[in-house]
């Protein structure tokens, strides 16, 4: 796999070998590490949230699970905020 952009759409498979073609969403860096915020491509909502990991050559070819939760839900939370941000939102109560 070579590096992984937003807007971009793969193709992973799962656990059973099924493939599933998915769009990239939003890449983002947290806490030195990189994530991809995925969309299956006939999925409306529902998004899947992996790490980035880099061979030794320095090229994002690994798309891992995110096994620790409180990892997982930092990561939920900045893209939540993201969106929430980029949606014109405010924290102020109207």
């Amino acid at each position: 796999m070579s590096d992984i952009r937003e807007n971009q759409f793969i193709t992973l498979s799962d656990e059973s070998g099924v493939e599933h073609e998915f769009e990239v969403l939003e890449i983002l860096d947290l806490e030195g590490k990189t994530y991809a915020v995925l969309r299956e491509s006939d999925a409306e909502e529902e998004a899947l949230i992996l790490r980035v990991e880099k061979d030794d050559q320095g090229n994002d070819t690994v798309l891992a699970t995110i096994d620790d939760d409180e990892e997982f839900e930092k990561v939920a939370e900045a893209y939540d905020t993201m969106l929430f941000e980029e949606l014109g939102g405010s924290d102020k109560d109207v």
